[in-house]
């Protein structure tokens, strides 16, 4: 397995499905000789298909998944395929990575940055029979549960031509509607994107952004003023206007106040 013509059995871990078909492709296109043999999307998912179906040589693995950090899956598991990281944290997860011999994808994910890793990889095999290390993987898994918290900085929305790379930054709320969630920007311009709140909320910054109910997370930015409401609840008014009210049960009402005085 030590040159462009050999095959290779390849499994992606990714919960974000645009994400992960343009990976899928992009590897199809750099190595057509290799074997997609799955594509799983969570921690639970990816030990049951390792356990029933053995190690591919090499994962492509996603840190964060919708049930928690992927490293959960090397728990009471000797995994002997390669690994390489996606991830779409920058700067401390780096450095991290940099200290282990397992490599890394930075999202949104280039052609060229997946060559690099591929060749990497490839050469690393010429000397090394087996790429994975399980103390790095801990170590690694440790400086990220115990380090500097890793927030989302960007996040890749789907249109008709590709993908666009859309900044968090930019981002004034997301909103959910009928399964659907949107990125509203400061212009006011909404962008499906195919994640859920629950794990937008996990993933964002807790000082920048509020989950006020099931429908929406709001920047502490597009807060134009509050009004009390009937019950104890509170109405939000936001620049860019929301699509519909955004309330905040009573329950919540002093958490989001704290949240806005700190």
């Amino acid at each position: 397995m030590n040159d462009m013509n050999t095959k290779c059995r390849v499994l992606v871990v990714e919960d974000e499905l645009p994400t992960q078909r343009l990976l899928k492709n992009m590897i199809q296109d750099l190595r057509p000789q290799w074997e997609i043999v799955a594509a799983t999307t969570s921690i639970e998912d990816t030990r049951e298909w390792l356990e029933n179906n053995g190690h591919p040589d090499i994962i492509f693995l996603d840190i964060h998944l919708s049930d928690g950090l992927s490293f959960a899956i090397f728990d009471n598991m000797e995994v002997s395929s390669a690994i390489i990281f996606t991830t779409a944290y920058d700067e401390y997860a780096i450095q991290a990575f940099k200290l282990n011999s397992v490599d890394y994808l930075l999202k949104p994910i280039s052609r060229e940055s997946l060559e690099a890793a591929i060749v990497k990889y490839e050469k690393i095999l010429k000397v090394v029979p087996r790429y994975v290390d399980q103390k790095d993987i801990r170590q690694l898994a440790t400086l990220i549960e115990g380090g500097t918290p890793l927030y989302r900085s960007r996040i890749l929305v789907p249109t008709v031509e590709g993908f666009l790379k859309l900044n968090i930054s930019e981002v004034a709320f997301f909103h959910s509607s009928q399964k659907v969630t949107s990125a509203y920007t400061y212009g006011g311009q909404p962008h499906v994107i195919d994640m859920t709140l629950e794990k937008l909320e996990g993933e964002l910054d807790p000082d920048k952004f509020f989950r006020a109910n099931r429908q929406y997370i709001i920047h502490i930015d597009s807060i134009q003023r509050m009004e009390t409401w009937f019950n104890g609840k509170m109405i939000v008014k936001t620049s860019p206007e929301s699509p519909d009210k955004i309330v905040v049960s009573r329950e919540k009402a002093r958490s989001f106040k704290d949240w806005i005085n700190r």
